[in-house]
C-alpha cells in the first residue's frame, strides 16, 4: 500500500490534526475531580516539590527506610505518591516507575493540578556519547523528540528545549557543588522504543549532540513549555545500554542517595528566583 491519496500525500496521524495552542476537552482537574469521589478521598494538595522516579529506585529506598508515607489526597489511578521529608528543603512528593513519555506526562499533568509547582525528573539512561565513566548526571537542556508525546504540545521540531535557562544555570552550580555527584549539561535521544535503539538511530542521536538516551525528558519538556509549568529533567547515565557484563550500576542504595542530593540541589536552586505561580489547590 503506497503512501499516496488522490494524488496527495497521506497525512501522518502524529503530525496532522494537532493544535497545540487549543484547550482540551478532558482535563486532568475533571478526572481528579472524579477519582476522588469515588474513592472518598480528601482534597488535599501534594508537595509544591516532586519527582519521578522512573526507575523507582528512590521510592524502594525511601520505603525500605521508612521515610515515606503514602500521600492521603492523591487521586490517580495508575500511580500511588509518596511524600518525605528531605533536608534543606522541606516535603517533596514523588512518584515510582512512570515509565517513558505518555505516563510521565499524565502523571506531570496530574501533579500540577494537585498543587505541584516544581517537577524533577530522574530518569536512568544509557550513555551514547562516552565523556566518562558512569555513573554520572546529565542535567538536560535539551532533547531529541524521537516520541510521540511532545506533538500534542508543541509544533514539530527536531528538539524540545529546556524551558528556564536561568534555572538551569543555578541547578547546574549548586549541584556541582555537591559532594560525590558528578554532572555534566548537555542534549539526551528521548525514544519510546529502548529496544529499537540501532546503530543507526545511535549515531544519528549522537552525530545531534545527544550525551545519552532516555524515555522522557523531550515530552515533558513539550508540557513545561506549552503550560509554562516548572519542569527540570536529569538523565542519570547508568549503562552503556548492557554491551558488557556488569553493567547498570547505580552506586550506593541503587543511586537513591545521588539522586536526592540531585532533587535537593534542584529545589534549592528553584527557590532562590520563583516564577510567578498559582495559589496551590487545597492549602
Amino acid at each position: 500500500m503506497d503512501d499516496k491519496t488522490h494524488g496527495a500525500e497521506t497525512a501522518w496521524p502524529i503530525l496532522s490534526g494537532k493544535d497545540p495552542g487549543a484547550a482540551s476537552v478532558f482535563r486532568p482537574e475533571g478526572l481528579l475531580r472524579e477519582a476522588r469521589r469515588q474513592r472518598q478521598l480528601p482534597l488535599v494538595a501534594v508537595p509544591e516539590i516532586c519527582v519521578l522516579d522512573p526507575d523507582g529506585d528512590v521510592v524502594r529506598h525511601l520505603k525500605r527506610t521508612g521515610s515515606g508515607r503514602l500521600h492521603e489526597g492523591w487521586a490517580c489511578y495508575h500511580t500511588e505518591l509518596l511524600a518525605f521529608d528531605l533536608a534543606g528543603v522541606g516535603e517533596v512528593g514523588i512518584v515510582g516507575c512512570a515509565v517513558g513519555a505518555p505516563f510521565a506526562v499524565l502523571v506531570a499533568e496530574q501533579l500540577f493540578a494537585s498543587g505541584c509547582r516544581l517537577l524533577v525528573s530522574v530518569t536512568s539512561a544509557g550513555q551514547i556519547t562516552p565523556i566518562g565513566p558512569t555513573p554520572y548526571f546529565v542535567l538536560i537542556d535539551r532533547a531529541l523528540r524521537d516520541e510521540g508525546t511532545s506533538y500534542h504540545y508543541l509544533a514539530p521540531a527536531t528538539f524540545a528545549e529546556a524551558p528556564d535557562r536561568d534555572l538551569l544555570a543555578r541547578v547546574e552550580a549548586i549541584v556541582h557543588a555537591e559532594p560525590g555527584v558528578m554532572l555534566h549539561r548537555g542534549a539526551t535521544w528521548t525514544t519510546d522504543a529502548p529496544y529499537r535503539e540501532t546503530e543507526a538511530a545511535i549515531a544519528r542521536a549522537r552525530d545531534l549532540g545527544a550525551l545519552a538516551v532516555e524515555m522522557e525528558a523531550s515530552a515533558l519538556y513539550a508540557f513545561s513549555l506549552s503550560t509554562g509549568h516548572a519542569v527540570v529533567c536529569f538523565a542519570h547515565v547508568t549503562n552503556a545500554m548492557a554491551q558488557t557484563e556488569g553493567d547498570f550500576e547505580k552506586g550506593e542504595a541503587d543511586g537513591a542517595k545521588a539522586t536526592l542530593s540531585v532533587i535537593a540541589a534542584t529545589a534549592r536552586a528553584w527557590s532562590v528566583a520563583p516564577a510567578a505561580r498559582p495559589e496551590p489547590i487545597g492549602r
